[in-house]
């Protein structure tokens, strides 16, 4: 038997490369490498904050997203890449053969050698982060202090996403302040976008203070330097939650990198020198001027193009370039609330939150898993009209 397609990485790129090559008829064998049990639908851990979303609707397990598929999975980490033997190293100590190899393994937060951000800051990238989120909100709702605050550090999506979300929560409990370095908040965003968000954030009363670099991060404290000044200011907060950037994460081994550890690639989606080794998303860095976002949507291009690439090398056919198309941008602003700017429509508030939550569900792996979520949010229709929403 000859050696599988091994796909380093469960998320949007990974898993979505595998089920689309799980899709073609007379696939190689298919091995998935991933440590999680459940993959995460990133844009909707802000709705899994809120309880907008039941877990398996935005978290579903892959024993059941790949069920049938006839994809191989192996709950562990990669290590390192032996690219002269076509192996790949996982944590635990199996070496798996590869005929093929595609690394999607995603980013981490980074923290760019900032003293304490590592020790005092959370992340928003995971279900365990949505869970200590929730722990501190609702401490923060039950004690209710005065000058209770919250710091959400980068004004890019993310951050303001969830410096949006956190506000209604909190109900008043708490002051969120939302640090940018820049001079305004999305700095990348579609000018409508921007717009609402920056109205979304007034009207929650959430602090935007832009021109502010993070010197350091204590206990129950962030330190900051003011760009107009160079004064030091100190910001008493109960937490700061780190969304200012991201580095990717590749496995050890003589890999080609840029600057931001990211895979080098070239326009077919292969490492530079490496031509059976692909990569995708967050963690490769694929020519393209201007750069590409660092989105999901990116990543939902390039798996299908990447799963057309990998049968086109085996069947020693040309492969394709990546040919990158925007289709436009949505932001969740709050709970019930949404911006988005697609195909010269824009829209505002909760018919824009409807609209983005169904146009996710077309991006939900898998053909079972969007059904059962869409029969699950007409049965809430069912109960509640549009545009209103639940806490």
């Amino acid at each position: 038997m000859s050696a599988p397609i091994v796909i380093v990485g469960g998320g949007f790129g990974g898993l979505y490369t595998a089920l689309e090559l799980a899709s073609r008829p007379g696939h190689p064998p298919l091995l998935l490498v991933e440590p999680r049990d459940r993959f995460v639908f990133q844009p909707f851990l802000y709705e899994r904050l809120s309880s907008e979303l039941p877990l398996w609707q935005m978290a579903p397990r892959y024993v059941d997203l790949l069920a049938g598929h006839g994809i191989g999975w192996v709950q562990d980490r990669a290590q390192s890449v032996d690219p002269e033997r076509r192996q790949l190293q996982l944590e635990g100590g199996q070496t798996l053969n590869y005929s093929a190899l595609v690394l999607a393994c995603g980013a981490r937060p980074d923290s760019f050698g900032i003293p304490g951000v590592t020790e005092h800051s959370l992340s928003f990238h995971s279900l365990d982060d949505v869970e200590r989120l929730r722990r501190i909100v609702r401490s923060l709702r039950q004690r209710r202090e005065p000058l209770q605050r919250l710091a959400v550090v980068g004004a890019g999506p993310s951050g303001v996403e969830l410096a949006c979300k956190l506000a209604d929560l909190l109900d008043g409990a708490a002051t969120v302040e939302l640090i940018e370095r820049g001079e305004r908040c999305l700095p990348h965003a579609k000018a409508f976008n921007r717009a609402q968000a920056e109205l979304a954030l007034q009207r929650r009363d959430v602090r935007l203070r832009c021109r502010c670099s993070v010197e350091a991060v204590a206990d129950k404290q962030l330190h900051l330097k003011l760009e107009e000044t160079q004064q030091i200011d100190t910001l008493a907060v109960e937490a700061v939650i780190w969304t200012a950037g991201q580095r990717a994460n590749p496995p050890a081994g003589p890999l080609p990198l840029d600057g931001r550890g990211r895979l080098r690639c070239n326009s077919e989606l292969q490492l530079e020198g490496l031509p059976e080794i692909f990569a995708l998303g967050d963690g490769a860095v694929v020519p393209h001027d201007p750069p590409l976002p660092g989105t999901a949507q990116v990543a939902f291009q390039q798996a299908p193009l990447l799963a057309d690439n990998l049968l086109a090398m085996q069947q020693q056919l040309p492969l394709k370039p990546f040919q990158w198309n925007d289709l436009g941008e949505m932001l969740s602003l709050g709970v019930g609330d949404a911006t988005l700017t697609a195909m010269g429509v824009t829209l505002a508030g909760p018919a824009a939150q409807q609209m983005r939550r169904w146009v996710y569900l077309t991006r939900l792996p898998g053909r079972r898993l969007p059904l059962q979520v869409a029969a699950g949010w007409l049965s809430e229709w069912k109960l509640a009209p549009m545009g209103s929403t639940k806490r």
